[in-house]
């Protein structure tokens, strides 16, 4: 009831009301939220601004506690912190597959880009007027979800293939570290600084957890968890087993390294053998759509009949289906286990 007055009032439908009224719902939410849990932040601010005090005076600070826990939150503003621990599944592995793109992006930061989106899309398509609300707020969300998911998901399969590329002259440099004398971990550290980022970044992380007290194999475990590559687990598994049994670990890190290497040849080769597949799998998918655009734009009426007719119906998802089955036949065969 007092929807449909405020509608009248701004001379808008209940729904466009809602829609607008939800952007502005959701902002003065976050700033609430944001509001509620600065506390730490302003703590942190007038921290800065003693110390920047003590350095220009040359007064020395009192005596205070000093906190050296590690930081468990996943967002600066409490409510949200605490509505992630206890509403969201599977928190692992979505920190893992945002530690994957290499950003330093927390489980709050990215929920609320997804929040955003789904209320900006949510606004546009009740704005359009096309969808109900229940469809609209369904397809919003699953924009929001779903678009930052294949982002995230394409970032961390750049980073994956830079590490594949430069993992092979870390592993060499290691050898190298370990034929002159070097132990291990010196070795691990000597290859983080001198190959580029991502493979440098993540053997530096690996030797400073090492540095403070953790386990080699523990690290490496960890990493080869959070990376998701089987180029690493090779490594982490050679030396787990040199470990254990002895050996000659450089001798099979240089084996390991000409078998990466190997490995990522005939990734190559069968990219390029299939190249040709693909692209015909391309050219043929795309036909149908084309052809039904062009034929539309020459003659509407001969291809209106097919989309109002219902025997049109069954023929269109009969194709849709049969064309799905193709595209999983043609995906299968151009694609290889390695």
């Amino acid at each position: 009831m007092i929807v449909s007055k405020l509608a009248d009032i701004f001379g808008l439908t209940p729904d466009m009301l809602i829609a607008l009224s939800l952007p502005v719902l959701g902002a003065l939410i976050l700033i609430v939220a944001a509001f509620a849990g600065g506390k730490d932040r302003e703590r942190f601010k007038r921290r800065v601004k003693e110390v920047r005090r003590e350095n220009l005076s040359g007064r020395p600070l009192p005596d205070q506690k000093v906190n050296v826990k590690l930081s468990t939150s996943d967002s600066s503003i409490l409510v949200f912190d605490r509505l992630i621990k206890r509403a969201l599944p599977r928190r692992e592995e979505l920190r893992q597959r945002l530690a994957r793109t290499g950003l330093e992006i927390s489980l709050g930061t990215y929920l609320t880009i997804c929040l955003v989106v789904a209320i900006v899309s949510f606004t546009l398509l009740m704005l359009t007027g096309k969808l109900p609300m229940a469809a609209a707020a369904i397809a919003a969300m699953a924009k929001g979800i779903a678009l930052h998911h294949i982002v995230t998901g394409l970032l961390a399969k750049r980073r994956q293939a830079k590490f594949i590329a430069n993992f092979p002259e870390a592993i060499d440099l290691m050898t190298r570290g370990l034929k002159s004398g070097l132990p291990i971990v010196e070795s691990i550290k000597t290859a983080g600084q001198e190959v580029p980022n991502p493979v440098g970044s993540e053997l530096r992380r690996v030797t400073d957890a090492v540095r403070l007290g953790n386990k080699l194999e523990d690290e490496l475990t960890e990493t080869s968890n959070r990376l998701a590559l089987q180029e690493f687990k090779f490594f982490t598994i050679s030396l787990a087993i040199q470990n254990e049994t002895g050996g000659n670990l450089a001798e099979t890190l240089n084996n390991l390294s000409d078998v990466l290497r190997k490995r990522r040849q005939l990734k190559l080769k069968i990219k390029a053998l299939s190249s040709e597949a693909k692209t015909s799998a391309y050219i043929i998918g795309s036909l149908p759509f084309v052809m039904a655009a062009i034929i539309y734009m020459i003659n509407p009426g001969y291809i209106t009949t097919l989309i109002i007719d219902p025997r049109g119906h069954v023929m269109i998802g009969l194709g849709l289906f049969s064309f799905f089955i193709g595209a999983v036949v043609m995906f299968k065969m151009v694609r290889f286990d390695y």
